[in-house]
């Protein structure tokens, strides 16, 4: 049974180490198939960004929301994925926008 929503459903997966963003695009496919109108971002900092870019996945690499701290710390870039300025700040203001939290 699905509940009703005020609007649609809305995940900020936040995965800060390669473990984390295996288990986050697996969590992704999965709500995907069970509400494929689900908004989803996938949050990558700190060890996970490492592994999203050695590792790209062309079924949620669209989710990807990359930290551009971790990337220039690093000296990464992260061509073709959407980098923010920093993954704590772009969950922060998913969750003020009213966006589920769930770490991975």
């Amino acid at each position: 049974m699905t509940l009703p929503l005020n609007g649609p459903l809305r995940l900020v997966i936040h995965a800060p180490t390669p473990a984390a963003l295996e288990r986050a695009r697996n969590n992704a496919r999965n709500l995907l198939k069970a509400r494929p109108d689900a908004e989803i971002r996938i949050v990558v900092n700190a060890g996970a960004v490492a592994a999203a870019l050695d590792g790209p996945d062309a079924e949620t690499d669209r989710l990807l929301r990359v930290c551009g701290n971790t990337l220039a710390k690093t000296g990464r870039t992260a061509e073709g994925l959407t980098v923010v300025p920093a993954g704590v700040l772009d969950i922060a203001e998913a969750q003020a926008e009213g966006w589920g939290y769930m770490r991975a």
